[in-house]
């Protein structure tokens, strides 16, 4: 380094090394620098340049995924725009909602809450109330027993979880005729939980509310690690203070995801709660709306159209406030 040269500049015979050995790598991998436009006017120092590619080649790669995207998202979107649009149309009629909002008008919705013998705003709160109660109940059973599967070793235990499993393949509308009379019996007996009450339905929920639930959950409780447990009973902690001060903050997300599966499971629910709920202020709605179509001469699509919107507003916005639980919820709990 002469006298007269800064410190930390280079040499004219650095810089002159440099831009030869970049020329070497141009000449030895041009390649390398394929998709490079090179009739772009000079750019700023020290700025990179991204590669633009050809369409063929982005298509071929990326392109083809966003074009199915888009026809699968207007698959999906179409049915939704069409009953929203027919709920807009007091026509009555789902053949005159085939152009998309010809006609907007809220009549439909206010006629919802205006009629007698379909009190649309009963149902609302007796499918919340039902579809709250049975979701809680779900948990508390589920999480009760994926605890005692996962962390407790007793006779039968890998048996009975697979009962379990194997018993909730078969689905309750198998056992609607033997579910009545039962219910019958017990209006005997327990007029309160029996038939055509909303304590009884619920219970028939919650009978068969194990199965799946206690399995998905069993997996998701084997990913908490059981040195938790054992520090805490060294502590001095049982298993109901370990069961509900620790274990159930740790598997928040598998809890959650339980609970939205299980109300919107029993909110869409028609025949058990068809058969079970007689009068019309009792009934939820999955079983009113079907009186709105239900008649040869006085079916009304436009109100049930609307029924089905509004019906459709508190499923979505759970299953948006929970999103983030659903994913990781089931893939820690399909791991084991």
């Amino acid at each position: 380094m002469s006298r007269n040269q800064q410190p930390g500049t280079k040499s004219t015979l650095v810089e002159f090394g440099e831009s030869v050995g970049r020329a070497e790598a141009l000449m030895a991998a041009p390649g390398a620098f394929e998709g490079f436009d090179a009739t772009e006017g000079p750019g700023v120092r020290g700025e990179g340049r991204l590669p633009r590619r050809k369409f063929k080649r982005y298509f071929r790669e990326t392109g083809w995924r966003h074009l199915v995207g888009i026809v699968v998202a207007v698959f999906a979107i179409f049915p939704l725009l069409y009953i929203f649009s027919a709920s807009l149309n007091p026509g009555g009629t789902l053949l005159t909602a085939n152009a998309l909002f010809s006609n907007v008008s809220l009549e439909s919705y206010l006629g919802l809450f205006q009629s007698e013998t379909h009190p649309y705003g009963a149902w609302f709160v007796n499918t919340l109330v039902i579809g709250l109660i049975t979701a809680a109940g779900t948990v508390i059973l589920g999480a009760l027993a994926a605890y005692s599967f996962s962390r407790m070793r007793f006779t039968g235990r890998r048996v009975g979880l697979t009962t379990l499993l194997v018993v909730q393949m078969f689905p309750q509308m198998l056992a609607m005729v033997a579910i009545f009379l039962l219910m019958v019996q017990i209006s005997d007996i327990f007029p309160a939980i029996g038939l055509n009450t909303q304590i009884g339905l619920i219970m028939v929920y919650l009978g068969g509310a194990l199965g799946v639930n206690t399995y998905l959950m069993y997996g998701f409780f084997n990913t908490v690690p059981s040195s938790i447990d054992e520090a805490a009973k060294i502590d001095g902690a049982g298993h109901a203070r370990i069961f509900f001060t620790i274990i159930l903050r740790l598997v928040a997300p598998i809890l959650a995801v339980v609970g939205l599966l299980s109300f919107i499971g029993t909110s869409s629910e028609f025949v058990l709660a068809s058969i079970i709920l007689v009068d019309p202020e009792k009934q939820t709605l999955a079983v009113g709306l079907y009186k709105f179509v239900s008649d040869e001469f006085s079916k009304n699509w436009s109100l049930f159209a609307a029924g089905a919107v509004l019906a459709a507003v508190l499923p979505v916005a759970l299953f948006l406030a929970l999103q983030r639980y659903i994913v990781g919820g089931l893939t820690a709990g399909s791991v084991k």
